[in-house]
């Protein structure tokens, strides 16, 4: 391949590497990339955008592949697998962490710790990259409070759509800065971080509350998020006896000297069922790694490798009580209560403050993600779970809801203008500006 040099990208990419780009996390779109490009630096990104640009060739950027719907997939072009650009580095004086896109969540907390900081949000699985949930915003259980995780992002360096290498933040190239947080790959891939910190505890008291209506695990979630007793909060629809649900908080104290002797001064006003309340200590470390034990678990029975038609949606919480029950109702959502979880997340709008997460426009909201698997052996199966998602989308749509991106859902052109609204004008102008040749992260589908 004349233009580029073999230091940089090698044709002869080993098969399984290959292999590995023509899928991903979701295991329903496949795709047929010409290479992959181990970026060992950010000038080798660099080469790759500047040749494939003007050649009209698609480039994404993977990192440990938990896309659901081939939006990481290049086909025709070319896959910059990110994980070789793993290098974190913390710096506790200005309580801060720089961290290469293809590094971990769990490189970074293993580092940030050392020193007895955290960053302030966290994705649930450590096993994701950090490029990865920055690109689509990032979600975690103190999200109520702290917003995304690009919320505290103090500065990225991004090679753009014509293959220049920039450092951008608030106060430099800020409309770059605006376009890649939550901006889905379209303008420039994130090759490095640099992430704000705060003081992380040593130990946390964790407790799970469980209600028997959604009303008042719903009106419970939202107190604890009002009212700031808890740092972490999240929870579930977990299946019941008869065909019902029960609805699960999962909150989380910071275990201090300050913390009250007392359990029921901390849930004592609750209207969870106190006969099956859940209560236990454990080091922060390890409560932030509990997703793991669930994944080997998953591993061990072949749940992991199955297709994963998951969908993710934001509502206004005032919706909440009535559309949730209803779509766990539905027929076409049964495989829910044997190969899958309902999260239920509370969330606050004013917190969420990158300006290309789209959100209803009310402040209580509720994140609601169905995360179910289908039949390895069964492509009609998968068909129809990922056409069930786009009717409970098309309902969320009538209620004020609003799609995260994140899900294994068919997107049009036409769909994108309406999730983005308002700041439509703006992608599509920094899009024109930074990635002129439109080749970047084509798999979400956002242009013709």
């Amino acid at each position: 391949m004349k233009g580029i040099s073999e230091s940089v990208f090698l044709p002869g990419v080993p098969t399984g590497h290959l292999a590995e780009a023509e899928d991903d996390f979701g295991h329903i779109i496949a795709s047929l990339p010409l290479g992959v490009l181990a970026a060992r630096s950010a000038d080798a990104v660099r080469e790759l955008v500047s040749y494939a640009g003007p050649r009209g060739l698609p480039v994404a950027a993977r990192g440990s592949g938990h896309a659901l719907y081939g939006q990481g997939q290049a086909h025709g072009g070319y896959v910059v697998d990110m994980r070789p650009l793993n290098e974190v580095r913390c710096t506790p004086g200005d309580r801060t962490l720089s961290a290469g896109a293809g590094a971990s969540w769990s490189e970074v907390v293993r580092a940030a710790l050392v020193e007895g900081l955290a960053p302030p949000v966290l994705p649930d699985h450590l096993g994701t990259s950090v490029g990865g949930v920055l690109s689509t915003g990032g979600f975690g259980a103190t999200s109520h409070r702290r917003g995304l995780v690009a919320d505290w992002v103090r500065d990225i360096d991004v090679v753009t759509g014509t293959g220049t290498l920039l450092t951008c933040s608030r106060e430099r190239h800020r409309e770059l800065f605006d376009a890649v947080l939550a901006g889905l790959g379209q303008c420039a891939l994130i090759v490095r971080a640099t992430l704000r910190l705060l003081p992380a505890p040593a130990r946390v008291r964790r407790f799970r509350l469980f209600h028997s209506t959604p009303e008042a695990y719903l009106s419970d979630q939202r107190r604890l998020c009002r009212d700031g007793r808890f740092s972490h909060v999240c929870g579930q629809a977990r299946p019941a006896v008869g065909g019902a649900w029960t609805y699960a908080i999962e909150a989380v104290a910071p275990h201090t000297a300050e913390l009250p002797a007392e359990d029921v001064l901390l849930i004592g006003d609750l209207d969870h069922d106190r006969d099956t309340v859940e209560i236990e200590d454990l080091p922060y470390e390890e409560f932030l790694h509990r997703p793991e034990r669930e994944e080997r678990l998953l591993r061990a029975s072949g749940e992991w490798q199955r297709p994963h038609p998951w969908l993710s949606l934001l509502l206004p919480e005032d919706t909440a009580a009535a559309f949730v029950p209803a779509v766990l109702a539905d027929p076409a959502q049964r495989g829910l209560r044997t190969c899958g979880v309902v999260q239920l997340r509370p969330l606050t709008g004013e917190t969420l403050r990158t300006p290309l997460l789209r959100r209803p426009p009310a402040d209580r909201l509720c994140l609601l993600t169905l995360m179910r698997t289908a039949p390895t052996t069964d492509p009609v199966a998968v068909e129809e779970l990922v056409a069930a998602n786009r009717t409970v989308y098309e309902r969320a749509l009538a209620v004020g809801g609003v799609l995260h991106p994140v899900s294994a859902l068919p997107m049009t052109p036409a769909d994108w203008r309406g999730h983005f609204g308002p700041v439509w004008p703006d992608l599509a102008h920094a899009k024109d500006r930074y990635d002129p040749h439109h080749i970047l992260t084509r798999g979400y589908g956002l242009w013709p």
